[in-house]
């Protein structure tokens, strides 16, 4: 594609140009048999309707592996008389949402580097920014819906939570300024979200509306210096959050308020590029506002594109109806497709689709992220994007994985009395904690958190927060090795302890059965387990859960077993 591809504003009726401010949810999956969430994502004749007669001006996408995915992309490209905007929530990398390819762990982790060495943890996340959007170019994905710039200073988060960079508004500027500038390596757009923060609340927007009930000097100091730094780094959009904050708006959410988007956020701060909004689906929006007059009030508060309305066409019709009655300018529309136009300059003009550099990144080999020093994250991640999906050997390449290894040893934390010793131990029990058996991506009978106790002599057991509570044991002993999967996560209402985790630990504990504990994603846990865990009882705390963080724990626990050699 080349830009003489987006026509001029002026050719577009009021209804086309209003249509290119909507980006809508839609399945990754290439068959409509394979949907997941048929409440949001549209089945593929819907879907065409969408984006070939209405001309939405973009899509946001979960699910399928990143091969299907680069068919996908291209078969919603091709459908478009304008080329799409295509999203996708991969702050951990495309294999968050898409299998095969890089899944880093959470960006906390990397708060957890830089307490021991900051240069490193701020080549780590610009490397991490480059990789993500030199994948997500690779599958079509246009638009990384990433750095999450929150400062998570509420451990009690449950949505935000081990998302963000860190705890302290100092360390989250640094880390995602570093992620931003790996990812301008490459023609993908990211977003600092969520605006004006998110991460001092303890109620999740996906659900209900969190008050922020802090004072503009407080909001300065802590929540805004991200944004700030984002901004100043070159940040293409900035999403905001479906938060009450009294001390600017008393009666909008932030999402929906001009003196918080308009006034705060393009006017003193001076951000120039696209306003996002959080998903509009979400319950903090829904719960209090219709589809049609929040689209609306989306638009008269300064926004530019409506992530997931709840009906595109309601909300193209609702926009319409209050330019022509004179509520909204038409010129508030055409200032927003104008900043539409420039991303997707940035994305579809910049090159022609048969450019190429003349080193992909195939041929990076085993180069470690270590090897880089202080050059830039392009000279090792090469931009080889053309305008349709790049090759798939860009996934997944060797130093993209030793860069995830990296992060996953100087994050991982261990306490208590390593290794675990196992001599004349008898009925051996590994039991494995988790949020949600039916939804769980990171484990398989080949995990690691499986098959490594496994060689040892364990006998697995597995549960989740449904599962039946302990029960006090009638026969012998059986020593536990207790993996625990928790994280906080959107629509999970909670980031710590399920009932059905906090009664095992306490039985396993009062049983004398507790053996060793391992802790993947939120460090909030351990916090909680180590004041009332003995001192000689191991303990391993992982902010990733992923298969690769899954051995690196058990490594450190298990280093003389032969299978881990």
């Amino acid at each position: 594609m080349k830009s003489s591809q987006l026509p001029e504003i002026d050719s577009l009726s009021l209804r086309e140009q209003v249509a290119q401010t909507i980006v809508v949810r839609a399945s990754g999956y290439l068959f409509d048999h394979e949907i997941k969430y048929p409440q949001w994502e549209p089945r593929a004749a819907f879907l065409q309707h969408l984006i070939s007669d209405l001309g939405v001006g973009g899509v946001i996408l979960l699910g399928g592996s990143a091969a299907e995915l680069s068919l996908r992309s291209q078969q919603l490209q091709s459908w478009a008389k304008i080329p799409l905007l295509v999203a996708a929530d991969i702050e951990e990398g495309v294999g968050q949402r898409f299998s095969t390819a890089t899944w880093f762990p959470p960006p906390m982790a990397l708060s957890a580097v830089a307490q021991k060495n900051l240069d490193r943890a701020l080549l780590y996340a610009e490397q991490m920014g480059a990789i993500i959007a030199q994948e997500a170019l690779a599958v079509g994905i246009n638009w990384v819906l990433a750095p999450v710039v929150d400062v998570n200073n509420n451990p009690d988060n449950p949505v935000i939570n081990i998302r963000a960079f860190g705890e302290t508004p100092e360390i989250v500027a640094q880390l995602s300024a570093a992620f931003i500038k790996g990812a301008k390596n490459y023609p993908a757009l990211t977003v600092a979200k969520h605006f004006p923060g998110h991460g001092d609340t303890s109620v999740d927007s996906h659900l209900e509306l969190p008050l922020i009930p802090h004072s503009e000097e407080r909001l300065a100091e802590i929540e805004l210096a991200p944004f700030v730094s984002a901004i100043a780094t070159g940040v293409d959009a900035v999403m905001s959050a479906h938060l009450l904050i009294p001390a600017w708006d008393e009666n909008l959410p932030a999402t929906l308020s001009h003196k918080i988007l308009t006034e705060q956020l393009r006017h003193k701060l001076g951000f120039a590029g696209l306003i996002v909004t959080d998903a509009l689906v979400m319950g903090a929006i829904t719960n209090r506002y219709g589809a049609e007059e929040t689209a609306v009030l989306a638009v008269e508060a300064g926004v530019d594109i409506l992530l997931m309305p709840q009906d595109a066409e309601a909300a193209i019709g609702a926009i319409c109806d209050a330019v022509t009655s004179g509520r909204i300018p038409p010129e508030r529309i055409r200032a927003s497709v104008e900043r539409i136009w420039q991303a997707k300059e940035k994305v579809f003009g910049s090159r022609g689709a048969g450019e190429q550099r003349s080193r992909g990144a195939g041929e990076q080999g085993s180069r470690g992220a270590g090897e880089q020093g202080s050059r830039g994250a392009g000279e090792f991640f090469p931009n080889p994007y053309p305008l349709t999906p790049s090759p798939l050997y860009q996934i997944a390449q060797p130093a993209a994985f030793e860069t995830v290894d990296k992060i996953l040893r100087d994050s991982t934390q261990a306490f208590g009395v390593l290794p675990l010793r196992l001599e004349k131990l008898i009925n051996l029990r590994n039991l494995i904690l988790v949020d949600d058996l039916l939804d769980c991506k990171y484990l398989s009978r080949q995990a690691p958190a499986v098959t490594i106790p496994q060689q040892l002599g364990y006998r697995t057991q597995l549960g989740d927060s449904r599962s039946n509570l302990p029960v006090t044991p009638s026969g012998e002993v059986q020593p536990t090795l207790l993996q625990i999967f928790i994280r906080g996560n959107p629509f999970r209402g909670s980031a710590g302890l399920t009932q059905v985790v906090e009664d095992w630990f306490k039985t396993l504990l009062t049983n004398g059965e507790l053996q060793a504990l391992v802790i993947y994603g939120s460090p909030y846990l351990k916090n909680q387990f180590l004041p009332f865990l003995p001192p000689e009882i191991p303990c391993i705390s992982s902010f990733g859960q992923i298969p690769a963080a899954q051995a690196i724990a058990l490594q450190l626990l298990f280093p003389h077993n032969p299978a881990m050699k």
